[in-house]
């Protein structure tokens, strides 16, 4: 058997819900020594410190990870040139860095430019996993139980820097997978951002409303399920939908087409159009979505 997994200093730069959940997780497992935790509020800071996410904060990345034996980047993506600006002249050789952008495309090219030497030890990854409340408050240590961690390594990416990556992840209960960097951003524009945009805008929809209050007080079960995610960072979602632009308007032209289908169908008064929709949707939605959620 593999050695129990131990890592010395964890160092997690933007302690929000992915960052905060990803210490508390390690902790549990034991296989983490010091947690520093990098932010730039601090409330949010004081927050994951009284829950014993992190041991120590601070808002200087770039002395926090001196001495790091793994830097976790779960800062929005559009920060992250800059956070890696700042640490790489201060990690040490053995040190390993990892993300949890939920694009990767332009994470890889950041950390590509920024990085340097230390672009090696860089394992590009996504939790796929959280919830529509952010900062370190919302922070669960069986948030990745069960749940996937993509990995996008590069051709460059050293094999004892994957190997301890997945090993972190898999201790937090992850099941982790491979994919390619493009493919990657191309799936999860269709299956997480387009979803994000559809929530965001319908809310915004119904808001822009002259009867909003009554509007949103006559709401049942169908509209909260389908806006819960609107509840999610603002600024986190801006800065992935601009992040992975390619991909998403790809995926928001194919589901205009849709839409367009359906307001064909309910213009004419077309019936088995609808049904046959209808009954496409809720076949997918049950061979590929319920038992998923089960």
């Amino acid at each position: 058997m593999p050695d129990k997994l131990k890592i010395g200093k964890l160092v997690v730069i933007g302690v929000g819900l992915i960052g905060a959940s990803f210490a508390l997780a390690l902790k549990r497992a034991r296989a983490v020594g010091r947690v520093v935790g990098v932010g730039r509020t601090r409330g949010n800071l004081a927050a994951a410190l009284r829950m014993k996410a992190i041991d120590e904060a601070t808002r200087d990345a770039a002395h926090a990870v001196r001495g790091a034996d793994l830097v976790l980047l779960a800062t929005p993506v559009g920060q992250m040139p800059a956070v890696m600006a700042a640490i790489a002249p201060h990690l040490s050789g053995r040190a390993i860095v990892t993300d949890a952008g939920s694009t990767k495309g332009d994470v890889i090219a950041c950390a590509r430019r920024f990085l340097g030497a230390n672009f090696p030890r860089f394992v590009p990854a996504h939790p796929v996993a959280g919830t529509e409340n952010s900062g370190a408050a919302a922070a669960l240590a069986e948030l990745y139980r069960g749940k996937n961690i993509v990995l996008t390594p590069q051709r460059e990416t050293a094999a004892g820097a994957v190997a301890l990556v997945q090993r972190a992840w898999e201790a937090c209960g992850a099941r982790v997978v491979r994919l390619d960097a493009a493919e990657h951003d191309t799936i999860f524009a269709a299956v997480s951002h387009l979803p994000h945009v559809v929530a965001f805008a319908l809310v915004s929809a119904l808001a822009r409303r002259r009867n909003a209050g009554k509007l949103f007080g006559h709401s049942g079960g169908g509209l909260r399920d389908t806006v819960r995610i609107a509840g999610s960072s603002p600024a986190m979602w801006a800065d992935i939908c601009l992040a992975n632009r390619d991909a998403l308007l790809a995926a928001l032209e194919d589901y205009e087409n849709e839409l367009e289908t359906m307001r064909a169908a309910i213009e004419s008064g077309d019936g088995d159009a609808l049904r046959a929709i209808f009954g496409r949707a809720r076949a997918a939605r049950r061979k590929w979505l319920v038992k998923k959620q089960d």
